[in-house]
């Protein structure tokens, strides 16, 4: 290991530069007027896999965003690995609520912050950094394949592994889009939960009237939705919706007061729902109501309002199929409805969960890897959040070893203020990736 270690920390200062040059590009897919810097961002990142020697090209599918595919021939006898990540990020958010200016790379203390500074652009510097610590001796074939739209749920990613599934296949897929299990201990993601959206809408008038006047036998919507949002948990918090799957997870102890600091959860406030932390957060759905269109406070009047919107996010169990999941939330709002109100519900976007069977040799040497990058066992864990895609890959190389890796740790605050990278850990996270891609090529041997 010793001889990769130092290639790491020779290479890593060159890393870091190109990695504060993407976070400077503000390639925010979710919004039209940024379809320039989502072009210019997979325009650098061609750049970089170019001048380490790949064959490089930019593909996008119909109108989707671009993506990139950079490739080096295995050497005779070995695997092609592919390596994943995306170049596209969130919106900011309010900026004002930044430390620092998201689209300027600043150090604090032991992190970069800065939007995409870990999610996933850091992504996209490991790989760069295990491809750069090898030179022209890579003892794998590579595949880089970054993606330009996972922020906006990867619409056109099918069409892209359908239409260059010769160019994409691989007997492994490392996807560095996940986490850790905490500064210090390094993570395979083994599980993920699926994702459904649903809107629905309580109308109770035809318009608006005095509350004064008619309150009392006649109800607001307002009033009505959140008699109705309340139907979706039982006392416990449990999830109240008939017909959706849950399992058991790893075994795996997450101390509540390590959940309730890293949720930031206040003290007075009583955890939801029963079973195992773990359970609640990897292997059972989980239901949120994550906004409500009805008149601000600052714009309310004495009127009892007609029709009030919600969003709701179900996230599904592994072992469960979005589409059925979607269909029993809908049905539990729609028989649901107080006093008769009429509801209406939309289905949103889906996404399908996923569970990796990890066992066989590719897994172990990633837990070899990161065992010899931490010096410390790593932990097989599930994953609360949705990366859907993931569930695509495993459609479309049913034969790969698929690996879920990541840079990102509790305190990553991915998607949110002031995003940051540990840059202790990105250090062991290149390291572990370049070990990966020697035992790998060892394995064939």
């Amino acid at each position: 290991m010793s001889d990769l270690s130092a290639a790491i920390d020779r290479v890593l200062p060159s890393v870091r530069a190109d990695l504060e040059d993407l976070i400077r590009i503000p390639s925010v897919s979710y919004e039209p007027a940024r379809a320039a810097d989502v072009q210019r961002s997979a325009e650098a990142t061609a750049a970089l896999f170019h001048a380490e020697g790949f064959e490089v090209k930019i593909v996008r599918s119909n109108d989707g965003a671009p993506a990139v595919i950079a490739k080096k021939p295995a050497p005779a006898g070995k695997p092609t690995v592919l390596l994943y990540a995306h170049h596209d990020v969130q919106p900011t958010g309010p900026v004002s609520q930044w430390t620092s200016d998201p689209f300027e790379p600043t150090e604090r203390d032991d992190r970069l912050y800065g939007r995409g500074a870990a999610d996933d652009k850091a992504g996209i510097a490991a790989h760069l950094a295990a491809v750069r610590a090898f030179g022209n001796d890579l003892p794998v074939g590579v595949t880089v394949f970054v993606e330009g739209e996972e922020e906006i749920g990867s619409p056109t990613l099918l069409q892209l592994l359908d239409e260059y599934a010769d160019e994409l296949a691989a007997d492994a897929i490392v996807i560095a889009d996940s986490g850790n299990w905490e500064v210090g201990t390094p993570a395979l993601t083994v599980s993920l939960r699926g994702l459904v959206e649903a809107y629905v809408e309580v109308r109770t008038l035809d318009h608006a009237v005095h509350s004064g006047l008619f309150g009392g036998p006649v109800p607001d919507a307002l009033s009505a939705l959140c008699r109705l949002l309340a139907t979706l948990h039982d006392d416990k918090g449990d999830v109240a919706v008939d017909g959706l799957h849950a399992s058991r997870a790893a075994d795996v102890v997450y101390p509540e007061d390590r959940l309730r600091a890293e949720s930031s959860v206040l003290d007075s406030v009583r955890l939801t729902g029963s079973g195992s932390l773990v359970d609640r957060l990897w292997t059972r759905p989980a239901v949120a109501v994550v906004g409500i269109d009805a008149p601000s406070v600052a714009e309310a009047s004495n009127t009892l309002v007609p029709v009030a919107r919600a969003k709701v996010s179900l996230r599904v169990a592994p072992g469960d199929d979005a589409v059925k999941a979607s269909a029993a939330l809908r049905d539990h709002l729609e028989n649901n409805a107080p006093w008769g109100a009429k509801v209406t519900v939309t289905e949103g976007q889906t996404g399908q969960p996923c569970s990796v069977n990890a066992r066989g040799a590719g897994y172990e040497a990633a837990r070899s890897a990161f065992q010899e990058a931490w010096g410390v066992e790593p932990v097989d864990m599930g994953m609360g959040g949705s990366i859907p895609f993931i569930a695509e890959f495993q459609q479309a190389f049913p034969q790969a070893t698929i690996l879920v890796t990541g840079v990102e740790d509790p305190d990553t605050r991915a998607h949110g203020i002031d995003e940051g990278l540990h840059l202790a850990e990105f250090r062991k996270v290149c390291l572990a990736e370049a070990l990966l891609l020697r035992n790998l090529s060892e394995q064939s041997s």
